[in-house]
């Protein structure tokens, strides 16, 4: 019985196609919608993870003031002995790399391009996990005496170079001339939307000799031992800068220490929360296309009352008929959403790679949203499926 209502129904589905395409249009729409917005949401967040974990790992960042980014609270900076006390006295410290950073304008040639400075040490590659395209990292006596070196990133090297080797050319960096002694490999944009690549690695003293002007360092990134606690090498670190800084018990902190671990959860929470606001609002279209359905179905009952008033008085039972038109409409809630998945699927892998990030196929959205879809039809067919069985044969028989 079931074979034959399942086949009278695909035959009623067929005898209208277009009426029947534009009744699924609102269910393919929705679907498509939805797993679009999780697919991306997901490539996004793995996107900003990765962003994340190539800062380094077991990385600390610390800068001065409460909080980071512009308008930062007023603070001193740090120096060149806050630095060296890590170093000695947290034995988890791996990697410690101060920074001094200053925006410049350098030039190669007939070619300029603004980028900024950073001084720091061979530390800052290692705690950062950069690798050199070419070249090499500083020597001993370059960092120790503040030679005019440099190692460039790949933005810097287009920017100037174009197709050429930059090892052991000379750029001009404000008002002196400055070796390029290495190329960094790329990596890209950060989790916060900046160029990695756009920068010029220099020796921490070259830059404060020539540069900025003083012997500040603006910030500095600790990397902990494998193995060690990042929470426990934090707290040594804060106490021990307290006591550098001269921080009173009742006084704050003029200082933030932040991990990468920290900054990956709140990209990542965040570009969750945005990936399930958008769902929702993508899938409002299957509750409309769930009405679409209804309407369509109720339409189709009186259109084909008399068809009914036959079956029934000819012995057809009342759940026949009722079943006939629920399967009606879960069939065409289901092929509205097995198109919108292949149409979600299309769409996901061309908007991943224009958006460059990475396409992760999730059959559990897929799932779930190819069972929604049917459920929509289950839900908003059952009330046309029940007034056609509740149809009285004798009044069908006449309605024309």
């Amino acid at each position: 019985m079931l074979w034959n209502t399942l086949l009278l129904s695909l035959r009623a589905i067929r005898r209208n196609l277009m009426r029947s395409f534009l009744t699924v249009l609102g269910i393919v729409i929705g679907v498509a919608a939805v797993v679009i917005m999780v697919t991306l949401g997901n490539g996004a967040t793995k996107s900003v993870s990765d962003q994340i974990s190539s800062m380094g790992s077991n990385l600390l960042m610390v800068m001065p003031g409460q909080r980071f980014g512009p308008g930062s609270d007023a603070a001193p900076s740090f120096k060149s002995a806050d630095i060296e006390a890590i170093r000695s006295q947290i034995s988890s410290a791996e990697w410690v790399a101060p920074v001094a950073g200053k925006s410049v304008t350098t030039v190669y040639q007939s070619r300029n391009w603004p980028t900024v400075v950073s001084g720091t040490s061979n530390d800052y590659f290692h705690a950062g996990n950069w690798e050199l395209a070419a070249g090499r990292m500083f020597g001993e006596g370059e960092e120790r005496g503040g030679k005019a070196v440099c190692v460039i990133g790949e933005t810097v090297r287009k920017k100037l170079f174009g197709g050429q080797n930059p090892v052991g050319c000379e750029i001009r960096v404000k008002d002196f001339s400055c070796e390029v002694v290495g190329v960094l490999k790329s990596k890209g944009q950060s989790g916060m939307g900046s160029d990695q690549d756009d920068s010029i690695i220099m020796p921490l003293k070259t830059v404060q000799r020539r540069l900025t002007g003083n012997q500040d360092v603006s910030r500095f990134t600790v990397s902990v031992r494998k193995g060690a606690s990042i929470d426990a090498a934090t707290r040594q670190l804060t106490l021990l800068l307290r006591e550098r800084r001269k921080i009173g018990d009742n006084e704050e902190d003029d200082f933030r220490v932040m991990d990468t671990r920290q900054i990956a959860q709140t990209l990542t929470s965040t570009t969750k929360i945005l990936t399930m606001l958008l769902s929702a609002v993508a899938a409002v279209s299957l509750l409309v296309g769930g009405i679409g359905i209804m309407n369509i179905m109720l339409v189709s009952v009186t259109e084909r009352t008399r068809e009914i008033g036959i079956r029934l008085a000819i012995g057809a039972l009342e759940r026949e008929v009722l079943l006939q038109f629920l399967i009606e409409a879960v069939v065409l809630a289901g092929m509205g959403g097995l198109a919108g998945i292949a149409l979600a699927t299309g769409a996901s892998m061309a908007l991943a790679r224009a958006m460059n990030i990475p396409y992760l196929f999730d059959l559990k959205i897929n799932l779930l949203s190819f069972l929604f879809s049917t459920a929509i039809g289950v839900i908003f067919g059952f009330f046309p499926a029940r007034r056609a069985a509740g149809l009285n044969p004798i009044d069908a028989l006449r309605h024309e």
